[in-house]
C-alpha cells in the first residue's frame, strides 16, 4: 500500500514541484496539498495521511505552530522541508524539537540534476518517516551537575583520562542526542556524534546544543582535539573520523562519497575507531532509518570496544538499532533515559 502523503507549502510552484517528485513512484501517494496551515487542518483531519510534508515560512500561521498544534491533537510522521537560510534552519530545529522527524532542504527549481537529486533524498526520508512512531517530544532535562560549562584548562584536559564516545543516529536522532547530552556533567568523556542531517544545518544544530548542555558543543573541524568536555558534531555533506597521535584523540572532516546512501555516515566514523580506539571506546547506536552503523559497531565490539543500542519502546525508528542488535555488534541494548549514565559508568570503568 502507498503511503499517503499531504503537501503544506504556501508556494503553488513548490506544491506542484514537490508533487512531481514524488509522481512515478508507486510507494508514494500525494493525497492532498494546502497554501497554508489553516487551509490544511480540516483536509489532514478528514484524510488521515500517513506522512505530512511541511513548510516552516507561511503566512498567517507559521508552520512550527501547526506542527505544535497537529502533535497536540493527533501526531502524524512529519518531514519539515525548509531552506537553508539561517532564519529556516533555525525553525526547521526548533520543529524536531518539536517532534517533526526529520528535516529535508527545500529543492532549488529550474535544475534538473537537482530536482533527481532531491527526489532521491525526499523519498528516502519519507519512507523512514513512514516507518516512524510520532509522538511530541519530551522537553528533555538537564541534571544538577550539567549547571556550568568546563572551564577551560588545556593541561588537564591532556592528562585527564579520555576513553572516546561515539555516537551516531538518523531519524528522531536530534531529540535522542539532545536528551542525552542535557544529562551529562560538563567534564564527561569527549564525545563524536554522527547525526544524518543536510549540509548547513549541523552547524545551527551544535550551536542550539551548546547553549543547552554543559558539554561544550561545536560542529567538528579538520584537527579538533577530542577532549573531555567536549562533543563534536560531524559536518553535514562530510564524514567524520577520528586517528590517535600522541595518546590523544582528533577529528578528520573528509569528504568522499556517501556510505550507506548517508554522509556523513555513522560506519565511516565507527570503522575509524577499531584500530585507533578500540577497546578504549563506547559506541551508541540510536533511533534511525536503515542499517548504516551496524557494521562499524560489530567490528568495534569484536576489538573490545563497548556498544549499545537504544531500545525499540524509545526509538522513533528502530532501524539501525536492530539492524546492530541483528549483527551481533550489541552488548547491551538501553532506553534512551538510562544511556547518559551508561557513558558516565563506562567512564568510571
Amino acid at each position: 500500500m502507498a503511503t499517503r502523503v499531504y503537501i503544506v507549502d504556501d508556494s503553488a510552484l513548490m506544491r506542484q514541484t514537490l508533487t512531481h517528485l514524488l509522481r512515478g513512484d508507486a510507494e508514494f501517494e500525494v493525497v492532498g496539498s494546502a497554501p497554508n496551515p489553516l487551509l490544511a487542518a480540516p483536509a489532514i483531519a478528514k484524510c488521515r495521511p500517513d506522512v505530512l510534508l511541511l513548510d516552516i515560512e507561511m503566512p498567517g500561521m507559521d508552520g512550527l505552530t501547526f506542527l505544535r498544534q497537529q502533535m497536540e491533537r493527533e501526531p502524524i510522521p512529519t518531514v519539515i522541508c525548509s531552506t537553508l537560510t539561517t532564519e529556516g534552519s533555525r525553525m526547521a530545529l526548533d520543529a524536531l524539537a518539536a517532534g517533526a522527524v526529520a528535516v529535508v532542504a527545500k529543492p532549488r527549481l529550474g535544475l534538473k540534476q537537482f530536482l533527481e537529486d532531491s527526489r532521491r533524498e525526499l523519498c528516502q526520508t519519507l519512507r523512514s518517516a513512514a516507518c516512524a512512531t510520532a509522538r511530541r517530544a519530551p522537553r528533555p532535562v538537564a541534571t544538577a551537575v550539567t549547571a556550568i560549562k568546563a572551564a577551560a584548562n588545556p593541561l588537564a584536559s591532556v592528562l585527564a583520562m579520555n576513553r572516546p564516545v561515539l555516537i551516531g543516529s538518523s531519524t528522531g536522532g536530534t531529540q535522542a542526542v539532545e536528551a542525552i547530552l542535557m544529562a551529562l556533567p560538563a567534564d564527561a568523556p569527549g564525545i563524536a556524534v554522527v547525526q544524518h542531517m543536510p549540509e548547513k544545518f549541523t552547524a545551527m544544530y551544535a550551536e542550539r546544543l551548546d547553549r543547552a548542555c554543559a558539554m561544550q558543543v561545536r560542529e567538528a573541524r579538520n584537527g579538533d582535539r577530542l577532549e573531555r568536555g567536549l562533543v563534536l558534531i560531524a559536518p553535514g555533506g562530510r564524514h567524520l573520523q577520528l586517528r590517535k597521535a600522541g595518546g590523544q584523540y582528533f577529528a578528520v572532516v573528509l569528504d568522499g562519497p556517501p556510505v550507506n546512501r548517508h554522509k556523513p555516515s555513522v560506519d565511516v566514523l565507527f570503522r575509524s575507531a577499531v584500530d585507533c580506539a578500540g577497546k578504549d571506546a563506547l559506541a551508541l547506536i540510536l533511533t534511525g532509518m536503515g542499517d548504516d552503523g551496524a557494521r562499524g559497531m560489530a567490528a568495534l565490539r569484536e576489538r573490545g570496544a563497548r556498544t549499545l543500542a537504544q531500545d525499540e519502546a524509545s526509538c522513533v525508528v528502530f532501524g539501525m538499532p536492530k539492524e546492530a542488535i541483528a549483527r551481533g555488534g550489541v552488548d547491551a541494548v538501553l532506553p534512551l533515559k538510562e544511556m547518559a549514565a551508561a557513558i558516565l559508568a563506562f567512564d568510571r570503568r
